[in-house]
């Protein structure tokens, strides 16, 4: 398949004045991402997913290295409106992204700076409302809203936009366990819809419902396969600093007593499915 996101030996440092060195967050990164795929990036606090994360769409430019979105350069300022227009990002905290007191005016301000025909953004609007379940509240004020969906109203703020590829900066952080799910079914939803998907997360069993999975330690991508093939390297996540998804302990425990789980058996549908049969 055709990637769409190509970075090249990524290195970003934060600068800290003259008497100080700078902070190495992503040091020597080479990573491909394909279109229409659904890719997780998981690390402790400052392992360099996030400042990784804000290189890929251009709010952060290389210290050194390339990141490229559909064969743009994120460091050329001639094309970052073309840029934003194929990538767009989610933060962590709803409230920083709302920039209008009603719903609908929200959402339709992305479209309004790329300067769409006025017409088209009724529509636009509205369909962006409706893929995140907020139609029925295009008139509301945002502040009126639950954390769940303020969050909603900021991804279909960037739906708005149109991307090929959206990228989550740990979306359902500050969000309850409802909101959290309600989050993930619409980017599950947006992927099968052909929305190239990157979710930076700390909770794991998110990361398991992507097809694949990045580890970040100290800067560096330390693994990079598929769920499977990294939770079954238990010792390894362990050795990182990350949790394990309650399944994956589950399986484990399961097997140290005897019991043969499949090894292609990774997710809560696949172990009621074994359970059962």
């Amino acid at each position: 398949m055709k990637s769409i996101i190509s970075v090249e030996n990524l290195i970003f440092e934060y600068p800290q004045g003259e008497e100080c060195e700078a902070i190495r967050a992503v040091d020597g990164v080479n990573l491909e991402i394909e279109e229409g795929s659904f890719v997780a990036i998981v690390g402790q606090n400052g392992s360099g997913k996030s400042s990784l994360a804000k290189n890929l769409n251009g709010l952060l430019v290389p210290t050194s290295g390339s990141v490229k979105v559909k064969g743009i350069d994120t460091k050329d300022d001639e094309t970052i409106w073309e840029l934003r227009q194929n990538i767009g990002m989610v933060f962590q905290n709803p409230d920083n992204q709302i920039v209008s007191s009603i719903v609908e005016d929200d959402v339709a301000f992305g479209p309004e700076n790329l300067g769409i025909n006025p017409l088209e953004i009724r529509d636009i609007v509205d369909e962006a409302l409706d893929s995140v379940w907020m139609g029925d509240y295009k008139k509301k004020a945002p502040h009126l809203l639950s954390g769940g969906q303020k969050q909603r109203i900021a991804i279909a703020g960037v739906i708005a936009m149109k991307p090929s590829c959206i990228v989550f900066d740990e979306p359902t952080a500050m969000l309850d366990p409802q909101g959290r799910r309600d989050v993930m079914k619409i980017i599950k939803e947006l992927n099968v819809e052909g929305i190239t998907i990157v979710l930076i997360t700390h909770f794991m069993e998110e990361a398991l419902q992507a097809e694949r999975i990045i580890v970040m330690e100290d800067g560096k991508i330390v693994m990079d396969d598929s769920p499977y093939k990294i939770f079954d390297n238990i010792e390894k996540v362990r050795a990182v600093g990350l949790e394990l998804p309650v399944i994956i302990k589950l399986i484990s425990e399961l097997r140290k007593n005897g019991i043969d789980v499949p090894k292609n058996i990774f997710d809560i549908e696949g172990m009621v499915n074994y359970i059962c049969q």
